[in-house]
């Protein structure tokens, strides 16, 4: 097993790190090992010790004209293997220590306004399998703020009806607990009673315990998940764009805009830092100032 190989086994046995993450983290560092190779500085990746290489790695990745936060990530995978190198004494230094990440810009997440997620509910036909399916995966998106991966991976196991929450388990191995409200709960009730076995016989081998499923009858993917709100949008006659983070982003925001606390929304969401969740208050704060200019007497002139 070679060295990039035992280090992802590593990211995802002892650490559990998603394997989307340790996807995009063996691919940047194939890149780094490309570049090492192309440019004639190192014959392999553990003989990479002086930091200069890894400046010169930095330099080609802005002459690439990637972004910062690709860039940032790409420096976070590196100086994580290099560090797991030092640590399995295959190597004595980290030469990606000492090299400072480019600062992220704080972008304000965008947000869908809750006509539009209306709008969305109101042009899914529920008569169909596949329809009431869709309604109930919009719902949980829009109503408990799940991201994409943890939409997916709910288990049959997972859904607490009778107690009124849903178990999920969130990034880093950690579970959290989020509410449904009564019409979700009904809405489950009917999709695991009816909806759900009609999906599963079509299967070839009907014996998956994922809640959500495709028209074949397997576990839903996240680009399932995405073709199915790009669906939505399409079915309804509009042109914008929608993926399920928006849904989670307008979930906190009308949290916070009807007065939630701030943790209550950073334990809903699953966030470790409340760093995290802190940007929503400044989407919460437009929209206030948004109203109030728009609606105050002594605002309009």
């Amino acid at each position: 097993m070679d060295l990039i190989e035992r280090f992802c086994t590593y990211m995802l046995t002892q650490l559990n790190h998603s394997k989307d993450t340790v996807i995009a983290y063996r691919g940047d560092i194939e890149d780094f090992k490309s570049f090492l190779i192309r440019e004639e500085l190192a014959p392999n990746l553990e003989s990479v010790t002086r930091e200069r290489v890894a400046r010169h790695y930095v330099a080609e990745l802005d002459t690439r004209g990637y972004a910062r936060t690709t860039v940032a990530r790409k420096l976070s995978a590196l100086k994580r293997f290099y560090q797991y190198l030092v640590d399995q004494k295959l190597s004595d230094t980290n030469p990606f220590q000492g090299i400072v990440a480019p600062k992220r810009p704080k972008k304000l997440p965008q947000r869908i306004k809750d006509s539009e997620v209306d709008m969305l509910f109101r042009s899914i036909d529920t008569d169909k399998p596949l329809g009431f399916r869709n309604h109930v995966l919009l719902d949980m998106l829009f109503s408990c703020g799940l991201r994409a991966s943890e939409m997916i991976g709910v288990k049959v196991r997972d859904l607490q009806i009778g107690q009124g929450r849903l178990l999920v388990h969130g990034k880093g191995s950690k579970d959290r607990y989020v509410p449904l409200h009564e019409t979700l709960q009904k809405d489950l009730r009917f999709y695991m009673t009816y909806t759900r076995p009609v999906l599963l016989s079509k299967a070839k081998t009907p014996d998956t315990d994922h809640v959500f499923l495709s028209y074949r009858g397997t576990p839903l993917s996240v680009r399932g998940l995405q073709v199915v709100l790009k669906k939505l949008i399409a079915d309804a006659g509009e042109t914008f764009k929608i993926h399920p983070h928006m849904l989670r982003h307008a979930f906190a925001t009308t949290l916070l805009d009807h007065g939630a606390d701030l943790r209550i929304v950073q334990e809903l969401l699953g966030h470790v830092h409340l760093s995290s969740t802190q940007i929503y208050t400044h989407v919460s704060k437009e929209s206030v100032m948004k109203a109030y200019r728009e609606t105050h007497p002594r605002m309009k002139k």
